[in-house]
């Protein structure tokens, strides 16, 4: 007899829907029997023999020893990794074996099986659900811990299974499982919370309003200068004035994470967006993604959020390059022997670093003690190309004690957040308009850069000026057209000024200085 039930499978991020075919042919003797699995398994697959056969034991249900047992893994020419298709496996074994009669077309079945028969968690869970939706499931069964998060798929019904038990005892209508409902109305009014408000850092209006601007228009930030001033705490502010996740932008994120095995247990969505500060020792694969089976890395986690690279010059400078690319694309694709994955990489990057070794380069009261040739060794671990991708660059000054004891209380990141909110509504306005969708400035393409970025005649003379003084490049020459009209939506202008163009200049010309 053969039965086919269905499942899926991730390769990089992307789900894709698999049909498992059971077929059972009875021989004489138990020794004759065996259990074999094709369609490209890898070993987690290959081993799900044992875990299949002991929870149908611990489950109360007969496994077929008289029986030679092979099952086809379809699409047969796609690798099948990992744990999350021995639940399906189960099913498929005792629908060919008559134990379950009832028809199980429709269904989709995700989980790693324990030997007591519980069902575990897996990875990916959300890219898998969207995969069976595509190929027209309409109820799938999860381990419980993923309910949540498979909930989120509309058109799905989706049901949190503890054990095998439990799921047949619904299948054969024993029992009654209560499918988990995505409460979208509450996911959205979710407030999102930064680990530091704006108005906790003391002084360095300049540094905010570059906070500000970068926030609003979705650009990568440099933060130079000495020790202690509060960069860090600038950054660390960043995700408390950016816009709140959009459902798409959540789902997005969520399957990135899904996929890495890094969402939390229960958590359906993801409601803030990411922030991820990786420490400076960390390797190339870490921050690309890889492996043997691809995993999407940092710039990738980062996705919709905020990479933060505290102390850039310590970081590698095979590490700091491979950022270049998936900046400026949006996306990286890692090639390894079993194929090739595309991870999305839409993120803002934002740096820190002190000024030289020392950290005192440039300070007003403290002696900088680096040679000469230490200072430019220090600043050359820092490419011209990446550099050239960072729209904004500020100097961040060391504080007066007046500013420091002032205990008047700035801007809390709420009321700098509804700034950023209405820029970025009256942003989405014009490309709506244009039938452009558009997410943030720093998405502009060069011929949308000409079309919604364009000065009036006195700032083409200023920019003019600033290309062959500074000696920018063509991307640099757009990255400040982009911040510029950020500025101008942060003003409610709709043209982009003279001022709004000097402002960007001066936010991108510390290179001088220090590079």
């Amino acid at each position: 007899m053969i039965a086919t039930v269905y499942t899926a499978g991730v390769e990089g991020v992307t789900g894709f829907s698999v049909s498992v075919e059971c077929a059972l042919m009875e021989v004489l003797e138990e020794r004759s029997g065996g259990f074999d699995v094709v369609g490209l398994p890898d070993n987690a697959v290959k081993e799900a023999k044992e875990r299949v056969r002991n929870a149908a034991l611990s489950s109360g249900f007969i496994f077929p020893v008289c029986a030679k047992i092979t099952v086809n893994m379809a699409p047969a020419d796609k690798k099948k990794a990992g744990s999350g298709y021995d639940l399906a496996l189960l099913m498929a074994v005792l629908a060919a074996d008559g134990q379950i009669k009832e028809d199980l077309s429709g269904l989709c079945f995700i989980g790693e099986l324990s030997l007591s028969g519980k069902i575990r968690a897996v990875s990916g869970v959300l890219s898998m659900v969207l995969a069976a939706r595509e190929a027209g499931i309409k109820k799938v069964f999860v381990p419980k811990g993923n309910a949540a998060e498979a909930s989120v798929v509309e058109g799905i019904t989706a049901y949190g299974v503890a054990d095998v038990a439990e799921l047949v005892a619904h299948i054969t209508g024993k029992a009654v499982l209560a499918p988990t409902v995505f409460d979208k109305g509450a996911y959205l009014s979710k407030n999102q919370r930064a680990p530091v408000d704006l108005a906790d850092v003391k002084g360095q209006q300049s540094a905010k309003r570059a906070l500000e601007i970068a926030a609003a228009g979705g650009h990568n930030l440099l933060f130079i200068g000495p020790p202690g001033t509060g960069k860090s705490m600038l950054a660390k502010s960043l995700p408390g004035i950016l816009p709140s996740l959009t459902f798409e932008e959540a789902l997005q994120s969520t399957t990135v994470h899904s996929c890495a095995g890094i969402l939390p247990e229960g958590e359906a969505l993801l409601s803030v967006r990411p922030f991820r500060a990786p420490h400076h020792t960390m390797s190339a694969a870490s921050l690309a993604g890889g492996g043997t089976v691809p995993k999407p890395g940092e710039v990738s986690l980062a996705h919709n959020g905020v990479l933060f690279l505290d102390e850039l010059p310590e970081f590698s400078k095979q590490v700091t390059e491979i950022l270049r690319q998936p900046l400026e694309d949006g996306q990286i694709t890692i090639t390894r022997a079993v194929g090739r994955c595309t991870f999305p990489t839409r993120f803002m990057l934002v740096c820190a670093m002190n000024p030289c070794r020392c950290g005192y380069y440039g300070h007003p009261t403290k002696k900088c003690t680096c040679k000469a040739e230490d200072l430019k060794k220090y600043m050359a671990k820092i490419s011209g190309p990446l550099l050239d991708r960072i729209d904004i660059q500020i100097e961040v000054s060391s504080l007066s004690y007046e500013e420091l004891s002032d205990t008047r209380v700035g801007e809390s990141s709420a009321v700098v957040r509804d700034r950023v909110n209405e820029a970025r509504k009256f942003a989405a306005a014009r490309y709506r308009k244009a039938g452009k969708q558009i997410y943030s400035n720093a998405a502009l393409s060069p011929a949308d850069v000409r079309a919604f970025c364009q000065p009036d005649e006195e700032g083409s003379a200023i920019l003019k000026a600033a290309y062959e003084s500074l000696g920018l490049s063509a991307r640099g020459h757009d990255r400040i057209l982009r911040v510029a009209r950020t500025i101008a939506d942060l003003e409610g202008c709709e043209r982009v000024g003279a001022m709004h163009l000097a402002q960007a200049i001066q936010l991108r010309s510390l290179d001088r200085k220090y590079f």
